[in-house]
């Protein structure tokens, strides 16, 4: 399994922007299925952007042309861009490594998982 520390989270006004910073300890982090989830409160985890083994990205509608996700494999670090955020945005963020996907969306397909990082929103 691969260790991973989220940070960046924190408040903010709908319309702003955050970036989330996800910090792997696996030097094969490179070749992994990578992924970023949320939960709201009451609500089930949903994938928000996700990298599969060929680096193809996939977003979740509720985010596309907002969030984009990227990753430095020289640190080994996974990056949420969030942009125009809104109070539906609210939720805890997590980050997710495993290594190999078909759905980099499903939250099925990780083993490895971030503790967490709340972001909220507010109007």
């Amino acid at each position: 399994q691969v260790q991973l520390v989220e940070s960046g989270g924190g408040s903010v006004q709908a319309g702003g922007s955050l970036r989330l910073s996800c910090a792997a300890s696996k030097y094969t982090f490179s070749n992994y299925c990578l992924g970023w989830f949320r939960q709201a409160p009451g609500k089930e985890r949903e994938g928000v952007a996700g990298i599969d083994n060929d680096g193809s990205i996939s977003y979740g509608d509720p985010v596309k042309g907002r969030f984009t996700i990227s990753k430095d494999n020289a640190t080994n670090t996974l990056y949420l861009q969030m942009d125009s955020l809104q109070p539906e945005d609210t939720a805890v963020y997590y980050c997710a490594a495993g290594p190999s996907c078909d759905d980099s969306l499903g939250p099925s397909e990780y083993d490895s998982w971030g503790q967490g990082t709340q972001v909220t929103v507010s109007s």
